[in-house]
């Protein structure tokens, strides 16, 4: 394992939302290995580990984290709300960076940047016993310095109207996500599709204006311009396990045909 397979990892993904097309992930909300393996076989550019919508525990996202950066795949986790020993420990697995759900104010963008940097920028505990350190053969000079060039990339999910002003809500951020089923939730259902493309397009406004890459989540590839993200720079296409579901739901009919 080179020293700077993690920063490496989250050069490349920095590099994928800035290539002109789509970076394709897609969520992993099952806890064997086996599936970022084969999200990495089958071409996904990364991987969001889901531990918000979905059973996983904090062990099972730094199992999944691990076989990812041992797969050379950037792996992010998305987590509720800023915990920030919890996601100090998901970054010293190898997370390639953070997605907070439900983001509204600056104070919890502040308190994402705080967790997940070094002082001075940040307040992020240092350790050099960890996977991007390598364990300690990293000096700390070294270490600093490659965490300052290849920070943690940082999403942050848009799911409701009602938020601080996103030019100040995105500016410390890498990728501005828009939750549209949140959204249309929040503006109430059923949504108008006008009212709700009118608030993605806001949002996608907002993220240009910000030079901060745009993106959201699709069941399937083919939705994206129906749900404004058709210019998407990070899109996130399903989950494994709404993925098996439809392919058993499938294979039960073909069975019963």
């Amino acid at each position: 394992m080179s020293v700077g397979e993690v920063h490496l990892l989250r050069r490349r993904l920095r590099a994928a939302l800035t290539a002109g097309r789509p970076a394709v992930g897609t969520f992993v909300k099952l806890a064997p290995p086996d599936v970022v393996e084969l999200a990495e076989a089958a071409g996904f550019v990364f991987v969001v580990v889901d531990l918000e919508h979905s059973t996983l525990t904090e062990q099972n996202a730094v199992d999944l984290v691990r076989h990812a950066h041992a797969c050379g795949l950037p792996a992010l986790v998305r987590v509720p709300e800023v915990d920030a020993p919890a996601v100090n420990r998901l970054l010293e697995a190898g997370a390639a960076g953070i997605q907070l759900s439900m983001l509204t104010r600056v104070a919890q963008a502040e308190a994402l940047v705080g967790a997940t940097r070094f002082a001075p920028t940040g307040r992020r505990s240092v350790s050099l016993a960890n996977r991007a350190a390598r364990f300690g053969a990293l000096p700390l000079p070294a270490f600093l310095s490659a965490e300052q060039d290849d920070p943690p990339v940082l999403v942050g999910q848009i799911e409701t109207a009602r938020t601080d002003p996103l030019p100040d809500l995105l500016a410390p951020l890498d990728v501005c996500f828009v939750g549209s089923t949140d959204l249309a939730v929040d503006l109430g259902l059923p949504a108008d599709p006008a009212v709700l493309r009118a608030a993605v397009d806001r949002v996608r406004e907002a993220a240009r204006s910000a030079a901060v890459a745009f993106g959201g989540w699709v069941p399937v590839r083919g939705a994206a311009a129906n749900l404004g993200l058709s210019d998407a720079d990070y899109l996130v296409v399903g989950s494994d396990l709404q993925m098996l579901a439809t392919a058993l739901r499938a294979a039960a009919g073909e069975e019963n045909q």
